[in-house]
Formats: C-alpha cells, structure tokens, sequence
C-alpha cells in the first residue's frame, strides 16, 4: 500500500471511528463526520444532477439545439426557488401544481402496472399442481387472498370470514418481520464491511 492510500485509508479510518463514537454518546467527533458526510453528498449530488440534468435538459437542448420549447420547464425550474421569498412565493405554487400533476398521470399507471397487475400475474400465472412449486403457488394465493380479506371492512369478520382475516394478520406479520430481517441483515452487512476495513488498515499498519 502506497502512502497516499495509506493516509487516504486513515481518513477513512478516523471519519468511521467518529461515526461509531456515537454508540457512547452524542459528541462533537460523530457531529464533525455526520456534517462532512451531508455536506460532501450535497455537493456531490448537485454537481451530478448539474452536469447530468441541467446540461442535457436545459442548456444543450435551448443554447445549442435551439429548441426554445424547453424555455418553459425551465421557467417552472427557477420558479419553484421563488419558494424562499416572502413576497413571491406564490409563484412556485404553478410549478408545485405542474409538477404534481405530471408526476401522478405518469407514477399512477406505472404504479398500477408494477404494484397491482404484475403482482396479480405473478400470483396466478403458475399453474397448480402436486410438486412443490404447485405447493408454493397455492401458498402464496392464499396469503394473498387471506390478506386482501383482512383488509375488507365492508363485512364484520365473524365465522369463515373472520378465520380468514386472522390467518390474513399472520400473513402480515410474517411479512414486515420478512422485511424488518432484511433491513436489519443489511446493516449487519454494512458493520461488517467497515469492521473488515479497520482490520485491513490495521493490518496494513503494523503487519500481520
């Protein structure tokens, strides 16, 4: 390892150890890293979306293309900073409405699409059958339909209905805990990627 890369790694070190120092307590060190890490990101991501959004979709297109259409996104762009004045905040309540509006005649359809069609076709698209995929198919139809029936209030849940929509609440919880363990074995992962790296720089350090 070069000494560069050393010093590189040992910045590293230090900003990781400032962040796990707020196991112990809330401390200027974990306040030092927690600014630098928002501060770096921001300015990161704004020169990102500058050169990657800004560029391609406002000044290429009007300054070189010549395509003045873009003129009026790029108005409702700079409108929505009048956000931050007092006497002109008004004006960016049009770009919030636009941009509400497109958003939701394009996130809707797609929303539909992926999370209720393509959920459906993947619930009944496997044929039953005495294998176990044929037992997986029939599981996963009846924790759909067990959850869709705890979710219907239209009708008390007594008798049949309410057998059902019990085992619809177990199907539930079994889900968010799915979910919760996956969180959780994640950041698992991320402590042991950063466990790994302080061992290889001390290591790198002071030998084997």
């Amino acid at each position: 390892m070069t000494t560069l890369q050393l010093i590189l790694n040992g910045i590293a070190v230090f900003l990781t150890l400032c962040i796990f120092s707020f196991l112990y307590k809330d401390n200027p060190f974990y306040k030092f890293a927690e600014r630098l890490v928002a501060g770096v990101a921001t300015g990161y991501w704004t020169v990102l979306l500058f050169h990657t959004n800004f560029t391609d979709k406002v000044i290429t297109p009007i300054f070189i293309q010549h395509q003045f259409i873009y003129i009026i996104p790029a108005l409702l762009g700079i409108a929505m900073w009048t956000r931050f004045s007092k006497n002109y905040s008004w004006i960016s309540r049009y770009s919030i409405a636009f941009y509400i509006g497109i958003s939701s005649g394009a996130g809707i359809p797609l929303i539909f699409y992926a999370g209720i069609f393509k959920q459906l076709q993947g619930t009944i698209n496997t044929p039953l059958s005495f294998t176990w995929v044929g037992l997986n198919t029939f599981l996963i139809i009846v924790a759909v339909l067990s959850a869709l029936v705890y979710f219907f209030f239209s009708a008390a849940h007594k008798g049949t209905m309410g057998t059902v929509s019990k085992i619809g609440i177990y199907i539930v919880m079994i889900s968010f805990g799915a979910g919760f363990g996956m969180t959780v074995m994640g950041r698992v992962a991320l402590l042991v990627q950063r466990v790994i790296f302080l061992k290889g720089y001390v290591i790198s350090l002071f030998g084997g």
